[in-house]
């Protein structure tokens, strides 16, 4: 399975009066790494969106293990271990060096412009096997 890895350094802004990240921040992180892990297999987010596909969050969540702080590098596994008819998950993992910070999933429904659920194109699903199945790290969205 394919699984990549984005580093975030932690910003003063993202912190709380303690020093600790704001948890919601955590949800922005995991929107940074699903983007960088999608491009790490040769797909952006405008290329689907100029193909007239969404993906919009179905659910989310987080599990917080151990803080993070001002200056950390936070390093953030993604992979994407689902592809349904019309939706997809990603789950992360986050670590500052060897440290567990936090997991947390995502599930996302594509739609089409008007926001209804579509199915998952071929394309994208011969690329989800690719990636997961026979260990190839790139591919492209034609």
């Amino acid at each position: 399975m394919k699984i990549a890895e984005t580093n975030i350094r932690v910003r003063y802004q993202e912190t709380d009066n303690m020093g600790v990240v704001y948890y919601a921040n955590y949800f922005t992180w995991f929107e940074v790494a699903r983007t960088e892990y999608l491009r790490s297999v040769g797909i952006t987010y405008k290329q689907l969106e100029d193909k007239g596909m969404y993906l919009m969050v179905a659910s989310a969540s987080c599990e917080y293990k151990s803080p993070a702080r001002y200056d950390d590098i936070v390093r953030i596994q993604t992979w994407m271990p689902e592809l349904k008819n019309s939706s997809l998950r990603f789950e992360h993992r986050l670590f500052i060096e060897n440290r567990l910070v936090a997991t947390g999933e995502s599930v996302h429904v594509f739609t089409g412009a008007e926001g209804k659920p579509i199915r998952v194109p071929g394309e994208l699903r011969e690329l989800y096997h690719e990636v997961n199945g026979s260990g190839r790290q790139a591919a492209t969205l034609k």
